[in-house]
């Protein structure tokens, strides 16, 4: 492996490292009175901020290209599904069920970029359903379904992230700090909004006063998630499609392992069979896409 290739792993690497362990900080940021999704609201305004101070220029983007509220809309709903998920759920479970994307991706790359299912794409969608099977179900529950709102929500972050991985291959011809904004604009705005809707009913409480520790943790958080962007942007344009989605994998291993460590995540029987099948299909997943 050449220097180049190895500094792309690892900074794919540090970014699947920063998005398997941000559940910890968020369940911190919570201890002290901040909803994740007022943490999440506050830390992709300073990242928009970041964004305009050095591309002012890229909301034109939005206004020549409308189909980029469709990225808005999808990247704000990835971030409100996993980051309130990983909060008050197991995070083992929470991160399985998110990552269910090789099933929304063989369901929704057909209507919208036109790849209609091969026997390989039925092949990974039957696993990853199985192995969802496996996960949900309980010995408490007849039936394999979530059981809890954390479920729920984690089912709709992997969706809405397979959506966002759909879109951003549609719109590749739009200018890319564009789409960064696109994602960055909806995390706030969907996360600000949900929030807003979530106090109406009484499961987000509102912004505590200003603390130096969660003002301090926020800002931790944001400056690690634009190093994490800005690694993935590195690694993803230097190395193979396959080879980034494959590294991207090891947020499985890091989510897994810290939670298990810090108990905030269980590994049962079912969770490891249902999360095993849910892996190889994504594992086939990589294996199957473009190499270049």
């Amino acid at each position: 492996m050449s220097n180049k290739a190895f500094a792309a792993a690892a900074a794919l690497t540090l970014n699947a490292f920063v998005w398997g362990v941000s559940w910890w900080p968020f369940r911190i940021l919570q201890s002290h009175g901040l909803h994740p999704l007022w943490a999440t609201t506050i830390i992709y305004v300073f990242a928009l901020v970041c964004l305009l101070s050095f591309w002012p220029g890229a909301w034109r983007g939005l206004v020549r290209h409308p189909m980029l509220w469709c990225l808005v809309l999808a990247s704000g709903l990835t971030n409100v599904g996993f980051n309130w998920a990983v909060t008050v759920g197991d995070v083992v479970r929470v991160v399985l069920l998110f990552y269910l994307m090789p099933a929304w991706v063989v369901l929704l790359a057909w209507p919208l970029l036109g790849e209609k299912p091969n026997a390989g794409s039925i092949l990974r969608l039957s696993l990853a359903l199985a192995g969802v099977v496996i996960v949900l179900k309980t010995p408490d529950s007849p039936w394999p379904v979530p059981e809890s709102m954390a479920d729920w929500l984690a089912l709709m972050g992997g969706f809405s992230f397979a959506l966002t991985n759909i879109l951003l291959r549609k719109l590749n011809q739009t200018p890319e700090e564009s789409r960064m904004l696109a994602m960055f604009g909806g995390g706030a705005v969907m996360a600000a909004g949900a929030a807003a809707v979530g106090m109406g009913m009484g499961l987000v409480t509102p912004i505590p006063a200003p603390g130096w520790v969660w003002s301090g943790l926020v800002l931790l958080v944001s400056l690690a998630f634009l190093v994490a962007n800005t690694a993935l942007q590195y690694g993803a344009a230097r190395l193979s499609a396959s080879a980034t989605s494959l590294i991207m994998l090891s947020e499985l291993v890091f989510a897994s392992v810290s939670s298990v460590l810090l108990g905030a995540g269980a590994l049962s029987g079912a969770t490891l069979l249902g999360g095993a099948l849910i892996l190889l299909a994504s594992l086939l997943a990589v294996s199957s896409s473009d190499p270049h």
